[in-house]
């Protein structure tokens, strides 16, 4: 079964269209699929709509939160909610194309170009492309720099981190945990997973109705949250190795700033006009706050390890793909 999963705000005028459009190619393609809207505190009519949706259509179903909690909620909802072994992810406003879900599934299992004479494995995650983008230019140059930065720095190199329409096997959400606004960024904590990621240039329609939900302030969040995801794949089981890291250097420059005036202060003893006096020196004050802030930055780290470790007992470091039977000692 295939589960397509849509977070809804404010997007009462759209919902019956997007609902058919996915049935037409659901009949048309065979496709054996459950549609499921995730209201996030929608003021307008979404809910009323969602309700007639599901009381038509046996496949159609809804949730629908006290107030709006996010998208990244929205969808953590509509993932333990799904009861197929695909997911897909789609926008409620029209821009994404029911008609690319057939394409989604094919990539999903046919996976890459043949690569050193060998097959391509099936792949786990499929992010949508919007190649030719049908949003004003204040949008779409700011989330190409964007683009670029998180895949330079996260090494999962995708020309749209922020479509919403992906395709997921079920599995990676056992593993996966969404919380904040990192849902822009499954592919990333996925791939830190071993799962393997893949890309597919979809058609992108323009807006019908209402307006974008999103402003400036996405991108600030985005790229704080790029800092966190970063810091979570790379260091998320051993935070020392980042914090303990920086703090040794910052202490060691401290320490060598110290060393380095009390070797002169020695010599002003006999030598008083060779250099100046120490209150009359900033490399004091640099060099004991590098000598604080080490100090501070790997302590904040043996916390950080300690914290890992505890919350880290009922939590696998690895992934498991297949496996043969294995009888567990008892």
């Amino acid at each position: 079964m295939i589960s397509i999963i849509i977070p809804v705000y404010n997007e009462d005028e759209s919902l019956a269209i997007l609902h058919d459009e996915i049935m037409d190619v659901a009949k048309s393609h065979s496709l054996n699929l459950e549609i499921l809207f995730v209201d996030d505190g929608s003021k307008d009519n979404s809910w009323e709509k969602i309700c007639e949706l599901s009381k038509k259509h046996e496949n159609t179903h809804g949730l629908r939160f006290r107030r709006n909690f996010g998208k990244a909620a929205a969808l953590s909802a509509g993932f333990q909610a799904a009861k197929g072994d695909i997911f897909i992810t789609m926008d409620a406003d029209l821009q994404d194309d029911p008609r690319e879900i057939p394409n989604f599934l094919e990539k999903l299992e046919r996976g890459g170009p043949p690569q050193n004479g060998k097959p391509f494995t099936p792949l786990d995650v499929i992010s949508g492309w919007k190649k030719v983008r049908l949003d004003p230019w204040h949008k779409t140059f700011p989330s190409k720099i964007f683009n670029k930065m998180v895949s330079k720095l996260t090494d999962v190199h995708l020309n749209d981190h922020n479509c919403g329409m992906k395709c997921y096997r079920a599995p990676i959400f056992k593993e996966v945990r969404l919380y904040g606004e990192l849902h822009r960024f499954i592919p990333v904590l996925a791939a830190a997973r071993g799962f393997k990621v893949g890309e597919l240039a979809i058609h992108h329609r323009a807006r019908k109705f209402g307006h974008s939900k999103y402003g400036v302030r996405r991108f600030i969040k985005g790229f704080l949250d790029l800092l966190t995801v970063k810091f979570l794949t790379g260091f998320g089981q051993r935070p020392q190795h980042l914090l303990g890291g920086a703090g040794l250097l910052s202490f060691t420059t401290g320490i060598l700033g110290l060393g380095y005036l009390a070797i002169t202060w020695i010599i002003r003893l006999w030598e008083p006009d060779l250099f100046p006096p120490l209150h009359d020196r900033p490399l004091l004050i640099y060099s004991a706050a590098f000598l604080l802030l080490g100090a501070q930055m790997m302590s904040i780290g043996f916390l950080a390890e300690l914290i890992t470790a505890f919350q880290g007992k009922d939590t696998d470091t690895y992934s498991i793909s297949d496996s043969t039977t294995v009888q567990k000692n008892t």
